[in-house]
């Protein structure tokens, strides 16, 4: 209710502004907020999730506002993308409401303050009923011929503090980053993270599971070659889908033509079609968390019966408001 009138308001800022007031807001109204979380275990990657309804990544880079996030209900948040030097991210407007279509162009360009920052603000946070993912990626001055180091960099400054760890190898905003997804490159970086986490374990006595997130635009023989190579390197889960540079959803919208990863409900049947197709390749072997269009109860559901084993929302939170959080878990069992 209280989003629903202050919406308005909201809308009438630049997006990458009103983003910042969300936040911020919510940080100081959390103590309004009541903290009830509706409890619908699930046990995924050998974790306990409170519930199956997560919180992508993207939306709290730095970790900066877990504290608010941590009321809305979410059986998991996942913070970053962050990489191992602080960065700004790409020039400013890079963030557009498609209001229509319910929809959201970014290009944002993991915008973040580094590993550093992040792992000081989760040393501060309270005991938390929430399960953690950090998504790292490399920077952008990184070449992706040396992708590899970066990964290897941010996975060991984060290890311990993660409850699992997503690689972000799919973000249309960072040149080149996507020529990761590509069988060789593939290969090499799991190959290379793979050996990492193997010292991390032996190190620090504890194995986190590794998360793997795809972008929606794969075709079939793509999608089998990432399939198999996630079985091979024994990769723990994937997270399909990124945002997509396909614009036929939103054709003939003034922003359409906006450099950037299209997200919300234009991304919904691509989302959909992937989710599919990898549980198709996979079987039941690896979980997967769909992500990309989830606006509603409904399609929370469809989800599932289209074999996701955990969901994630962000765009949706702009148009719905953070509610949606607690009308899914009503919905699902």
């Amino acid at each position: 209710m209280l989003y629903s009138l202050i919406r308005p308001l909201i809308f009438t800022l630049d997006a990458e502004t009103a983003h910042e007031a969300t936040l911020e807001l919510l940080d100081d109204l959390r103590w309004l907020i009541p903290r009830t979380r509706i409890r619908r275990p699930r046990r995924v990657m050998g974790l306990n999730f409170p519930n199956p309804v997560g919180l992508a990544a993207g939306l709290d880079k730095n970790g900066d506002h877990l504290r608010g996030l941590s009321h809305l209900g979410f059986g998991f948040i996942e913070v970053g993308t962050v990489t191992p030097r602080p960065q700004p991210g790409n020039p400013k407007p890079r963030l557009f409401r498609l209001r229509r279509e319910r929809s959201i162009i970014n290009r944002m360009g993991f915008n973040n303050a580094g590993v550093d920052h992040l792992l000081n603000n989760l040393e501060h946070l309270p005991p938390r009923d929430f399960i953690l993912g950090i998504n790292i990626g490399k920077n952008l001055s990184t070449p992706v011929e040396r992708a590899l180091d970066d990964y290897r960099l941010a996975m060991e400054r984060v290890y311990t503090a993660a409850d699992y760890i997503t690689l972000n190898i799919s973000s249309p905003n960072t040149p080149g980053l996507r020529r990761l997804q590509d069988d060789d490159a593939l290969r090499q970086l799991l190959e290379g993270i793979t050996e990492t986490r193997k010292q991390l374990q032996d190190r620090h006595q504890v194995q986190r599971p590794l998360a793997l997130k795809v972008a929606p635009d794969l075709d079939g023989d793509q999608i089998a070659v990432i399939a198999d190579l996630l079985h091979e390197y024994g990769i723990d889960g994937l997270i399909a889908t990124n945002t997509t540079l396909d614009r036929s959803a939103v054709a003939g919208h003034p922003l359409a033509e906006e450099a950037g990863g299209l997200s919300g409900a234009a991304l919904r049947d691509r989302s959909r079609e992937v989710l599919v197709r990898f549980r198709e390749r996979l079987g039941d072997s690896i979980p997967i968390i769909s992500v990309g269009g989830i606006d509603s109860p409904e399609e929370a559901r469809l989800r599932f019966e289209l074999g996701a084993s955990l969901i994630q929302i962000y765009s949706a939170l702009i148009y719905e408001g953070p509610g949606l959080v607690r009308r899914i878990l009503r919905a699902i069992n």
